[in-house]
């Protein structure tokens, strides 16, 4: 139980210097205030709990011993970053957490000299420290570069890429494995933690130096073969042969919550100055120190407010299901349906609500680890041979496939379906996790149908949809959060492809709304008729290929047509401009309007502040609506309204 009382040392820390005289016993009491604090921010803010746990104790350790922030030290992905944000001066603003105008829940270059490096996305570490030290070096700067990288992350790709560069590299490069899954490392204990002590001592690498220039004395085979001999003795004691071949000098595995570890280790490597790439490999445990979140790492890896004492989370009440939750039970009667359709996550299947569907169908279920390129190259190959891949991902984690969507997926017309979740504005995860681009990324490419859902109704038949297309490319989009609540069918039905439907009829303002703002478009068209403009919704629902006779007579028969959609220029309005122009629709005197996201990055907020500074609301349309019919006054009075 962690007790509501006033800190003692934290209360004395306002930067890492503060600490590097503290004793290893100060360390250690410093260490429990630290995990306390952390989840005191994170029960009245929400937030990445498990993962910030389980980091405390190596958190204290780094800025203890390393001279940050002139020593940089980078986070990967950023979602432990908690206990370092206390340490380096935004402890009392870390209540403000992963709300407007508050504390980013990722590291962060524009809010702290300590955050040399903004993440959000995994697996980026040791590329940006790489490129940290080798900047050092050509500047001839004095500093060590810190990476500290899950092993989760080290699942991807781009890490190995960065150790096989950092590898043949002469810059010295830290990186810390935290290795929180057990995946990697063999117990351990004290013989495990004195040989890495041993291993990483001044006098043992003093030793092995003159062992190497003995070596060179010999000839090259024998040399070669002596250097062998003492990289695989130490790969069989601590297990990191792999990374000695990739060119790492490896230490470990270390116990991650014990400082008497740490930091002689740590001291170490930061005393002696040989040149090249060193991996320490330390093994911690998420949500370390609290019960509930070591009981439930999944469970607390992101959680709302909860009760400190009992660790129940509150519940926010709602009256419809999560768009996530739609998603997954129309997937799985799908799947019910058709032996063949398969679903690929990466490394996200309660995220992306596959969770349920691996329950179901296990064999059919693939998570492929934090691996988005290979995830939809392997969701191709499952589609040349007549499987049906759904590929669950959402639209931010997408974006790093594109590629593979491009070259592997549209080139070859192959039927992988896409569900992008998180479209759209993601609240508190802010700009990094914001589903922004998929529209304009997607509808550019050849062949593909693209789709966004009003509401969890038309979700769960554009899952239909999907499952029913077999000659080419398509995705659906949906966003983070609760649907509407509006009834939901007993089955999907799949959806003419290419078109959209009218759902209010009128005669002087036409709103071609796609996605989720649609329910905006229909308040708007309330008080538009109120001001005796009888306003036309229509849902396009297809982003591609979109429904050319719909726009046709929504442009002819009114004097305003506006495109609405939650995504930023150059997706689906940018589309309908072009067919426009090129079909002449717009010299005809016809007041054309779109209404996208703006360009540029909103950070952490509440959604519905983040579409009232996106300008995407139901009285911004109204505003947008009266301005192209030459009334500024009132629409200026409408967007205050």
């Amino acid at each position: 139980m962690v007790e509501d009382k006033p800190t003692t040392l934290l209360a004395g820390v306002g930067c890492p210097a503060d600490i590097r005289g503290f004793t290893t016993d100060e360390l250690k009491r410093l260490a429990q205030e630290v995990r306390d604090e952390t989840i005191r921010v994170v029960s009245i803010a929400g937030g990445h709990l498990g993962a910030s746990l389980g980091v405390v104790e190596l958190s204290v350790a780094l800025h203890h011993v390393f001279d940050t922030p002139n020593d940089r030290l980078i986070w990967d992905v950023g979602h432990q970053c908690y206990p370092h944000k206390i340490l380096t001066g935004r402890r009392e603003m870390m209540r403000t957490l992963r709300q407007g105008e508050g504390v980013s829940g990722f590291t962060k270059r524009s809010e702290s000299p300590y955050d040399p490096f903004g993440a959000g996305h995994s697996s980026t570490s040791i590329s940006a420290g790489l490129g940290m030290a080798v900047a050092r070096d050509l500047t001839g700067e004095k500093r060590n570069v810190i990476a500290v990288i899950g092993d989760g992350a080290m699942s991807a790709g781009m890490a190995y890429e960065a150790m096989n560069n950092a590898g043949s590299s002469d810059a010295r490069l830290i990186v810390v494995l935290n290795d929180n899954d057990m995946s990697i490392a063999p117990p351990v204990g004290a013989m495990s933690a004195y040989l890495s002590r041993l291993i990483s001592s001044r006098s043992y690498r003093s030793i092995r130096q003159f062992g190497m220039e003995v070596a060179k004395k010999f000839p090259r085979s024998l040399e070669k073969a002596a250097l062998k001999a003492e990289e695989y003795a130490r790969g069989l004691v601590t297990g990191g042969t792999l990374f000695e071949e990739m060119g790492f000098f490896y230490v470990g595995p270390i116990d991650g919550h014990n400082l008497d570890h740490l930091l002689p280790i740590f001291k170490n490597i930061r005393d002696h100055r040989e040149e090249g790439p060193i991996l320490i490999h330390v093994v911690t445990r998420k949500g370390h120190g609290y019960a509930p979140a070591e009981a439930s790492p999944d469970k607390y890896h992101g959680v709302g407010k909860f009760d400190v004492v009992t660790g129940e989370l509150y519940k926010t009440k709602s009256n419809a299901p999560s768009y996530t939750k739609i998603f997954s039970r129309a997937i799985v009667e799908q799947a019910e349906k058709d032996d063949k359709i398969v679903a690929v996550t990466a490394a996200m299947p309660s995220g992306t609500g596959l969770d349920e569907f691996a329950k179901r169908f296990p064999r059919r279920f693939f998570d492929v680890g934090i691996a988005e390129q290979h995830a939809v190259t392997f969701a191709a190959g499952m589609a040349c041979d007549g499987l049906k891949p759904f590929a669950a991902l959402y639209s931010t984690f997408l974006q790093r496939a594109y590629d593979q969507v491009v070259h592997d997926v549209a080139i070859q017309s192959l039927p992988v379906r896409f569900a992008i979740d998180r479209a759209g504005y993601v609240g508190a995860d802010g700009a990094t996790h914001c589903g922004a681009y998929d529209l304009a990324y997607l509808c550019c490419l050849p062949g593909f149908v693209v789709m966004a859902a009003a509401d969890e109704a038309e979700l769960i038949h554009m899952v239909a949809t999907a499952a029913a297309i077999d000659d080419r490319p398509c995705a659906f989009r949906y966003p983070r959060g609760d649907g509407v609540g509006v009834e939901l069918p007993a089955a999907g039905v799949a959806l003419e492809i290419g078109k959209g439907r009218i759902v209010r009829e009128g005669t002087k303002v036409a709103v071609l709304s796609l996605g989720t703002r649609l329910a905006d478009a229909q308040k708007a068209a309330e008080e538009l008729a109120a001001r005796g403009l009888p306003t036309t919704v229509a849902d396009a629902r297809f982003a591609k290929p979109f429904d050319q006779d719909l726009v046709r007579r929504l442009a002819r028969e009114h004097e305003v047509l506006i495109t609405i959609e939650e995504g930023a220029t150059g997706g689906f309005g940018s589309h309908v401009t072009h067919f426009l122009a090129g079909e002449g629709l717009l010299d005809g005197g016809l007041k054309f309007r779109t209404m996208t996201m703006p360009d540029s990055f909103l950070e952490q907020d509440s959604v519905p502040n983040q579409y009232e500074k996106a300008g995407l609301t139901a009285r911004h349309i109204v505003g947008v609506a009266l301005t192209a019919l030459g009334r500024a006054n009132e629409a200026a009075a409408a967007r205050r309204a």
